[in-house]
């Protein structure tokens, strides 16, 4: 009887690994014929996709040489919240004795920013006569290496700290004639002339030229006493900055569900966020922060087993110094993808001609097919994640495209035809 199944069941085995066969060959056919085009000459390229349920290497190009990701550095920094942090986000530590309160910051970013706007710490701190906020448990500068020294001034370039506030910036409205401005009490310190800088240097006097119902967002410069009198002004009472000498918080309070703060990142590629989630997950390891120390865990022990150890330096991709190969994305793909259910995971992803960074590419006439996280920076663009096709395969991708010349929407446009190659053939 065994024999006879068997004997039943070979030719169709045999004619599904042909086909199989045959779609393969004729798909790396086809893109080795596109990637060796003219368009990719001065351009360094790198390109794999995999299919995670028969486990096979659909085709690979450079997948095992490195690249500079620039944003898709992101991915292995929700990896990292995802393999560490709990559903609701880690909002602070802290302790009570008597009438007083004492806080320490886990690198939260949510605490009064301007789309998230929680506020546990203040609704926590309020009952309370004497509020102590623990500062300098972050081991990191305030800034990542190798990122430019010039962006100081820029929305997507905040300062990273251990309790942030109002996601660390300054947000300027104008309304009509009058400028309002969160924090409030940095008011005075807006100067409404014409600069080519929103911001001194080191200093916290900024530069406004807005027009009614324009919003500029200029990073703060961080130190101890603005944040004594952030929360002086807050809870209109003294509050008492003191440094962080090591001493133990007795509890921990939770704040936002995790997957917001995942989502926000990913869809805006928000690298002042990615950052914190990396620091925030070195809290469950300790009290003293370091994205450092959370970088060399991950890359130690859930991701020991990637082909080529990425050189991994911050939580954003803002610096040049990152290094990953397009096989190290597609590895940490897979991961996700068989560690988190696909409606949640997808969710997280910006969609191809739907939402975020990706709404103006890759639409699929029939309906989405591309769920990935875009990089850019100048001369570089990269694209991984993940391709439904027309057959109804879920394809793991990463595609890499370094110091090119061209305007990126060329990049783009040429990706764009390969994706829907690929989704119509395969």
């Amino acid at each position: 009887m065994i024999n006879f199944v068997f004997n039943r069941l070979l030719p169709l085995v045999l004619v599904v690994g042909f086909l199989f066969g045959c779609k393969s060959t004729r798909l790396n056919t086809k893109l080795k014929k596109t990637l060796n085009l003219d368009f990719y000459d001065n351009q360094f390229t790198g390109f794999l996709v995999y299919n995670p349920k028969s486990q096979d290497t659909i085709f690979s190009y450079n997948s095992d040489k490195y690249f500079t990701p620039a944003s898709n550095t992101k991915l292995i920094t929700l990896y990292t919240g995802l393999s560490l942090l709990p559903d609701s986000i880690p909002a602070f530590k802290y302790s009570i004795n008597n009438d007083t309160i004492s806080l320490l910051g886990t690198g939260n970013p949510t605490f009064l920013h301007s789309y998230f706007k929680d506020s546990t710490a203040y609704r926590m701190v309020q009952p309370y006569k004497h509020v102590k906020i623990l500062v300098n448990n972050l081991e990191d500068e305030k800034f990542g290496p190798g990122w430019a020294w010039e962006d100081y001034d820029t929305y997507f370039s905040p300062e990273r700290s251990s309790f942030p506030m109002y996601g660390n910036v300054l947000t300027i409205t104008k309304a009509s004639s009058a400028l309002q401005c969160e924090p409030e009490i940095l008011s005075k310190s807006i100067k409404n002339i014409p600069n080519n800088k929103n911001r001194n240097y080191n200093e916290n006097v900024f530069y406004s030229n807005l027009k009614s119902g324009d919003t500029l967002e200029v990073p703060m410069v961080i130190h101890d006493s603005l944040i004594g009198e952030l929360w002086a002004n807050l809870l209109k009472k003294e509050v008492t900055i003191i440094p962080y000498s090591g001493e133990k918080m007795q509890h921990l309070a939770y704040g936002i569900p995790s997957d917001s703060l995942y989502k926000r990142m990913m869809l805006l590629s928000d690298n002042f966020l990615a950052e914190q989630i990396l620091i925030m997950s070195s809290s469950t390891l300790s009290d003293t922060l370091s994205s450092k120390r959370i970088r060399n865990y991950m890359l130690n022990d859930k991701l020991n087993d990637l082909k080529q150890l990425p050189r991994w330096v911050d939580g954003s991709g803002l610096s040049r110094y990152n290094l990953f190969t397009p096989t190290s994305f597609v590895q940490i793909l897979t991961k996700l993808y068989n560690e988190i259910p696909e409606d949640r995971l997808f969710n997280l992803f910006p969609v191809g001609g739907k939402s975020g960074t990706l709404k103006r590419y890759y639409a699929g006439k029939d309906g989405s097919y591309i769920y990935a996280k875009s990089g850019t920076v100048g001369n570089n663009y990269s694209l991984s994640g993940y391709l439904i096709t027309n057959s109804g395969e879920t394809l793991i991708f990463s595609f890499m495209n370094n110091h090119y010349t061209k305007p990126t929407t060329e990049v783009k446009r040429h990706m764009e035809s390969i994706f829907e190659w690929i989704r119509d053939h395969y």
